[in-house]
């Protein structure tokens, strides 16, 4: 199948497209290693930036995955004052695991040393479950967006 453009929406497809028009711009971030393999990051819209830095969550989340108490992750960037941006993590975590202050602060220390020391996530949130696509993908942005309307209420 080829992607023709957004229905009903000429402008929001010519926005997607390169400025020559022979490249469709999907918004995935990603790398390409010396032998020519390609390798997905995040999505352009998902990359964080914490004081000059960009952070791709993608890379701090396998590194929370490295941890046994940890089912599955998700990063996101919240607003904050002095950097721009700071790293959140929401953990579900393993069945018979519990929260704390403990696990936080092992979490936080994996991703210093497995990953850098200033993508830790400042704050992890233990969840039950991570909203998803019907296809099984974490919607990050619902995350965002939640975190930012608490954040303002306070």
């Amino acid at each position: 199948m080829w992607f023709t453009g957004y229905l009903n929406s000429s402008e929001k497809t010519r926005e997607r497209y390169s400025a020559d028009g022979r490249w469709y711009l999907t918004g995935d971030a990603g790398s390409k290693d010396a032998d020519g393999h390609f390798y997905f990051s995040s999505r352009d819209d998902d990359v964080i930036i914490m004081a000059g830095y960009r952070i791709g969550p993608f890379e701090v989340e396998s590194v929370l995955a490295m941890h046994d108490a940890v089912a599955e992750c998700a990063v996101v960037g919240v607003p904050d004052e002095l950097r721009g941006e700071v790293l959140e993590a929401y953990v579900v975590l393993a069945t018979g695991v519990s929260g704390s202050d403990d696990l936080t602060g092992e979490l936080q220390s994996l991703v210093k040393t497995k990953f850098a020391a200033h993508a830790y996530p400042r704050v992890v949130h233990y969840v039950a479950e991570l909203p998803k696509t019907p296809s099984g993908k974490v919607q990050r942005y619902i995350l965002r967006k939640e975190r930012t309307a608490e954040l303002r209420q306070h």
